[in-house]
């Protein structure tokens, strides 16, 4: 199992979400509100926020659990409908999952997600 977690432009959340919806099999995705900077520090920035004299910018983090099968697709549709080609794009991470435990009914492993 993988973990995969995006960070895109708040401007590609719906296509990129509209998108992993098309996905057959797919667990589901947690969507989450954040905010920072990267290599450019946020300096030309036309969305920056700032919080106290340090300059952040808004952006959206995608997280999903996958079967090692789904990797390569899920993370093909992010970067596909999250890339504009301008600074500030994203990033994806595809991270190794040890376990996973489904609360409700104990599963664990593949049957968790």
């Amino acid at each position: 199992m993988k973990e995969i977690k995006a960070v895109i432009r708040p401007t590609r959340l719906l296509e990129v979400t509209e998108e992993l919806h098309r996905i057959e099999g797919l667990p589901g995705v947690t969507v989450s509100e954040i905010k920072g900077f990267g290599k450019s520090r946020a300096k030309n920035a036309k969305d920056k926020v700032v919080y106290e004299m340090v300059e952040f910018i808004p952006r959206i983090k995608l997280e999903v659990v996958v079967n090692d099968e789904m990797v390569d697709e899920v993370v093909n549709v992010i970067q596909k409908f999250s890339h504009t080609g301008n600074t500030g794009d994203g990033k994806i991470f595809v991270i190794n999952v040890e376990e996973t435990v489904k609360i409700r009914t104990n599963e664990r492993g593949r049957d968790a997600i």
